[in-house]
């Protein structure tokens, strides 16, 4: 079976390459590079013994994305993790986002229909709820108004994705999976996650600035209605997520699913604050960590982290790794790129 990954050089996707590759399936990836590195490739080969093919474009672009299905007749789903992804800079290039996360969604479901690639798992997100009236959240959980644009990207897709399974029952079926915060990296500490710039996510932020690359870690905010004032989130380990992915394709191509979209949360059903996670990377890293008290970012929200039981169940794939271990492997992987 040959699998289209989009963002495929990316942190969750390049992960997903891997775990896909372990279970015999063949990957093709999509990628701009726009917040990737091309040598990702060289160590998805090293982990895996295999190298996945690769075409380098924007998603966007709808000839090129036709070209790209011309070329390649044997793929039999797509898992899209494509998109821009930071929760600070969508306020700000909102026209981006939405350009960018909507067109290349459609482009590609476009292309399934018209050449006949009948699956997709959609990188979805925990931003769909906004700020939750009730906690944790299970798939039931009203969706509210985003907080950012990149959430309401994730809305819009999901909408979408809906609305054209809905008028295509016989031959387009989607999963959306709505997860949570990914941390850590490959065991190896051959992947993991490498941002463009200053990070926009905590855990990088965390590993550069243990490793140097930053004076100090910024917490944005510390007033917030939790028990130590800052941000409550469900960290969880990227393998575990890359995992989830594969399932729900297995999912799909054994024909298991229960309708023609369904959506589900991939998280731990663990909540930790910005300042627990601070300490326990501490802990685990023996690492003195710098860190200074900031105002709240545009587009966050207070506190979040799931109810996983439904997925648990449906998908009979469960979040195995601990925080401890999650966090040493984003260290582990920071001392490898760094040379440290």
């Amino acid at each position: 079976m040959q699998i289209l990954v989009t963002g495929g050089t990316g942190y969750i996707g390049s992960h997903t390459v891997v775990e896909l590759q372990n279970k015999g399936y063949e990957v093709v990836i999509v990628d701009n590079l726009s917040n990737s590195q091309i040598e990702v490739l060289d160590n998805i080969e090293k982990i895996s013994g295999i190298r996945p093919a690769f075409e380098q474009f924007d998603l966007s672009e709808r000839d090129l994305t036709d070209a790209f299905f011309q070329k390649y007749s044997g793929i039999s789903a797509i898992i899209h993790f494509a998109a821009f992804k930071a929760v600070g800079e969508s306020v700000s290039k909102s026209l981006e986002y939405y350009r960018n996360n909507l067109v290349s969604l459609m482009n590609l479901l476009e292309g399934m229909k018209k050449y006949k690639i009948p699956n997709m798992v959609f990188s979805s997100s925990c931003t769909v709820y906004g700020q939750p009236d009730v906690l944790p959240v299970t798939e039931e959980t009203p969706r509210k108004e985003a907080e950012s644009p990149y959430g309401n990207t994730k809305a819009i897709c999901e909408d979408i994705m809906r609305d054209y399974c809905k008028s295509h029952e016989e031959d387009i079926n989607c999963i959306a999976l709505r997860y949570f915060n990914p941390i850590g990296a490959h065991e190896t500490g051959l992947i993991g996650e490498l941002p463009v710039g200053v990070p926009n996510n905590l855990v990088p932020f965390i590993t550069q600035t243990a490793a140097g690359l930053r004076d100090e870690l910024s917490i944005f905010g510390e007033d917030y209605d939790t028990p130590d004032g800052t941000a409550i989130r469900d960290y969880i380990n990227v393998v575990d997520l890359a995992q989830a992915h594969v399932v729900a394709i297995d999912r799909m191509l054994t024909k298991k699913s229960k309708a023609n979209y369904e959506y589900f949360n991939v998280g731990t059903g663990e909540g930790y604050s910005v300042m627990q996670l601070v300490k326990a990377f501490i802990e685990v890293t023996g690492v003195d960590l710098k860190y200074k008290v900031v105002e709240r970012r545009a587009g966050d929200i207070e506190k979040i982290w799931a109810d996983t039981s439904f997925g648990n169940a449906e998908l009979g794939w469960k979040a195995q790794k601990s925080l401890e271990e999650t966090l040493a492997s984003a260290w582990k992987w920071e001392k490898k790129v760094r040379g440290l």
